[in-house]
């Protein structure tokens, strides 16, 4: 057991470190994915087909996270025309 447990430790970090050069919205849709897989399969093994629940539970993630990205860029982008609104006003 203590074997397994360090094997899932060793492999979350391999998997969280390749994030390091992607960019936001690659990032976010991958941790979507990942994060939808893992409920997904949860989900799928308590009704009965694991298999089917990672595959929704991935394309429902990656969606998610790709609509969460799309949402943080609009909302960086108001922000800085209203910095720039601002500067102008002086």
């Amino acid at each position: 057991m203590r074997r397994i447990a360090s094997t899932l430790v060793v492999a979350a970090a391999v998997v969280l470190s390749a994030c390091a050069g992607q960019s936001d919205t690659t990032q976010r849709t991958v941790s979507g994915a990942a994060i939808g897989a893992a409920g997904g399969t949860v989900i799928g093994a308590i009704a009965g087909n694991a298999g089917l629940g990672l595959a929704i539970g991935a394309a429902t993630g990656a969606a998610s996270g790709y609509i969460y990205d799309k949402h943080k860029q609009a909302e960086a982008a108001s922000y800085q025309k209203g910095v720039e609104a601002g500067k102008q006003m002086k």
